[in-house]
């Protein structure tokens, strides 16, 4: 029988942002997808995805959905087999970085067409070799979780707390994935992840920006096959 596997999204995604891994993976896993469109903090989303998921599961997060999975590691560690931190940031906020979430939010609440917002967001999102069918597919999919969830998201990801406190706690087989392009989280944040979960493996993959589990998902399948088995 498979192993079951919580997948979780980051900002302004759904489930389609983990469409094409989940394909790549094959029977691999059991996989299900975290559900962080409804509340207004990390800590509910998290406790949200935990009423839903299975009793044990592994536990993958891109981006906000590896803030997520922190705050799981945080209040339910007993209940991950595994854990998978892709593109992520265990670092709260500065105080720059939440004036700037805000400053994004006001300006994405008088937007008339969240579809210009989600294309230019493009820039820091993907590597510059992202296929233009990975792009529409991204822009496709914000504009399906709108603006609204994106402000919601965006203050939760602003007001998280500081997950570095956790590194030290997890104790199940851990994998930090980063994409060698990724602007938005820089590979020193990644291996300061590793360094700090005991025996973590830390992959880099080339010619990836920020989303891996959309732009390189036979990549990001192979480390995930290989941390499940």
């Amino acid at each position: 029988m498979a192993l079951p596997l919580v997948l979780v999204p980051g900002l302004g995604s759904d489930g389609a942002v983990w469409e094409p891994t989940i394909a790549a993976l094959g029977d691999a896993a059991d996989c299900t997808i975290g559900d962080t469109l409804h509340d207004d903090s990390l800590a509910a989303m998290a406790a949200r995805i935990l009423a839903a998921a299975p009793n044990r599961f592994a536990l993958a997060g891109v981006s906000m959905g590896g803030m997520v999975a922190f705050e799981i590691m945080r209040s339910a560690p007993e209940r991950v087999t595994r854990l998978a931190l892709v593109d992520t940031n265990a670092r709260p906020d500065s105080a720059a970085d939440v004036l700037r979430r805000h400053a994004t939010n006001a300006a994405v609440a008088v937007m008339p067409d969240f579809a210009v917002a989600a294309r230019a967001g493009l820039g820091i999102l993907v590597a510059a070799s992202a296929s233009t069918a990975v792009r529409d597919a991204i822009v496709a999919m914000g504009v399906r979780v709108g603006s609204t969830t994106y402000i919601r998201q965006n203050s939760a990801a602003a007001a998280r707390a500081d997950a570095r406190p956790v590194l030290a706690t997890i104790a199940v087989p851990t994998v930090v994935v980063i994409g060698e392009q990724d602007t938005l989280t820089p590979l020193e944040l990644s291996r300061e992840i590793a360094d700090g979960i005991a025996g973590a493996q830390l992959h880099v993959i080339p010619a990836c920006g920020h989303l891996p589990p959309i732009e390189a998902p036979t990549a990001l399948a192979a480390i995930l096959r290989d941390w499940l088995a």
